[in-house]
Order: structure tokens, then C-alpha cells, then sequence
């Protein structure tokens, strides 16, 4: 089973913005961010660093934490 590890859409929510808009920020195609979004693919690192600054966060703030596991 298939393990979510980005809080991508959580924080999307949280900040009241599209896959739309985040694709269009990062310049990757909106299809590319909508896998992000439900952890069929993950962002590399360069990418997951465009995205916090996009949207204004920690990039840790974008990971659901492996501590408690």
C-alpha cells in the first residue's frame, strides 16, 4: 500500500490556493501537481523548496512527519 508523505493538498487548503495556481508558480504541468497532490508522485527536493516558497511555508511543513511510526 502506497504511503502518503506530502501534506501537498492539505496545505493547499489550508492556504485557500489551486493545484492550478501551485503549477503555475513551479511552471510544472497542472496534471504533474494533482499527482503531488494525492501522493501518486512526489516533488524532488529543488521543487519541494519552489513550492514552499510559493506558498509561503517550511518545506517540513509540506511532509507528514515518520516520527510517531
Amino acid at each position: 500500500m502506497a504511503q502518503d508523505i506530502n501534506r501537498l493538498k492539505v496545505v493547499l487548503a489550508e492556504k485557500k490556493r489551486t493545484n492550478k495556481w501551485l503549477s503555475e508558480q513551479v511552471g510544472k504541468d497542472p496534471a504533474t501537481v494533482s499527482k503531488w497532490c494525492t501522493n501518486t508522485m512526489q516533488p524532488n527536493l529543488e521543487t519541494l523548496v519552489a513550492i514552499a516558497k510559493a506558498l509561503d511555508v517550511d518545506v517540513k511543513d509540506l511532509l507528514w512527519s515518520i516520527k510517531n511510526e
